[in-house]
């Protein structure tokens, strides 16, 4: 094989683009690019809904830069998860029918209380301990 056919060969190896492998919706981070179904990137991931205990994907907040907003992307929208981005299956003509993102209220979580003292000692003086 000539030289200039393996420094050829070289080049076309070094500028194939590297696959990588989807990942989880629990991966998605702030800043992480959101490119609709024909490849135009319409913003940013601005925060993750989800309920991480029950690995439920509810959607993103997507911060686009121009005019600046904040829209809801139901997790039914998301076509595919990939390192860095976020591939969405509606295309960009219709990102602005998306309803714009309203922060979740805040949950109240409730916590059982400690047994009455003289529940306990109750229990304690009949052998249920």
């Amino acid at each position: 094989m000539p030289k200039n056919a393996r420094a050829r060969e070289r080049t076309v190896t070094e500028a194939a683009p590297v696959m990588t492998d989807p990942v989880s919706w629990l991966q998605i981070g702030q800043g992480w690019n959101v490119i609709t179904s024909d490849g135009v990137i319409v913003g940013t991931v601005a925060q993750v809904e989800g309920d991480k205990q029950s690995d439920i994907f509810d959607g993103l907040a997507v911060e686009s830069k121009q005019p600046t907003q904040i829209r809801y992307v139901p997790g039914e929208q998301v076509a595919a998860i990939y390192p860095g981005e976020v591939t969405l299956k509606i295309a960009s003509a219709h990102i602005g029918a998306l309803e714009p993102f309203q922060a979740p209220p805040p949950q109240t979580k409730w916590l059982p209380g400690k047994v009455p003292l003289t529940t306990r000692m109750s229990n304690w003086l009949r052998g249920r301990r």
